[in-house]
C-alpha cells in the first residue's frame, strides 16, 4: 500500500472515530422523571408506574438488605455492586444530567439515554426512535448484569424475565 492511501485511510479512520465520539457525547442520560411524563398515562399503560413496581426500579434498595450484607459491607457503596444495581453508577459521569443513584435499574439502562429520542417528534417513529439512540433490550444487554459474576446469580430464563418486568405500550400492540 502506497503512503498516499494509508494517509488517506488514516484520515478517513479519524474522521470516523471523532464523528462517532461526538455523536456518543449526544446522548445524555435524563431520568426515570423526564420518561415519567409521557410513560405514565393511562393510555400507554402507565409503563412508569409498572416499572417503579418491579425489581428493576427497587434494584438500588435492595443492596441496603441483610442478604446484600453477606456479600458486601457497604454494597450501597460498592461498585462491584452497584455497576448493575444502579443506572447512575453504571453510566459514565460525563454522560448524565438528572438521573439519580435511587432509581435503581432505571429505564436507560435497558433502553439507552434518553436525551436524543425523548422528543415526542422522534418517539411518534418508532425507527426514528432507533435511529436516535434508543435501544430495544436483548438478552445479551440483560446478561451484562445477569451472569455469573453476581453473587447471588440463578440461571437466568431470559424469556421468563422479561415476562416478570414487562411493561407493555398498548398502543405499539
Amino acid at each position: 500500500m502506497n503512503m498516499n492511501l494509508k494517509k488517506l485511510l488514516l484520515i478517513v479512520c479519524s474522521v470516523f472515530l471523532v464523528v462517532s465520539l461526538t455523536k456518543a457525547q449526544d446522548h445524555e442520560y435524563i431520568g426515570a422523571a423526564k420518561c415519567k411524563m409521557c410513560h405514565n398515562k393511562e393510555v400507554k399503560g402507565k409503563q412508569y408506574d409498572v416499572w417503579k413496581e418491579k425489581s428493576h426500579a427497587n434494584a438500588y434498595e435492595t443492596l441496603a438488605s441483610e442478604e446484600a450484607k453477606k456479600f458486601s459491607a457497604d454494597a450501597q457503596n460498592d461498585p462491584k455492586c452497584l455497576k448493575c444495581h444502579s443506572t447512575y453508577h453504571s453510566a459514565s459521569a460525563d454522560l448524565m444530567a438528572t438521573i439519580k443513584a435511587e432509581e435503581g435499574v432505571s429505564c436507560e439502562s435497558c433502553h439507552g439515554p434518553g436525551s436524543v429520542y425523548k422528543s415526542m417528534s422522534i418517539m411518534k417513529d418508532h425507527q426514528k426512535s432507533l435511529d436516535n439512540g434508543l435501544i430495544i433490550p436483548t438478552e445479551a444487554l440483560c446478561k451484562t448484569c445477569h451472569n455469573e459474576e453476581s453473587p447471588t446469580y440463578k440461571v437466568f430464563n431470559y424469556k421468563e424475565a422479561l415476562a416478570k418486568i414487562a411493561h407493555p405500550n398498548p398502543l405499539s400492540e
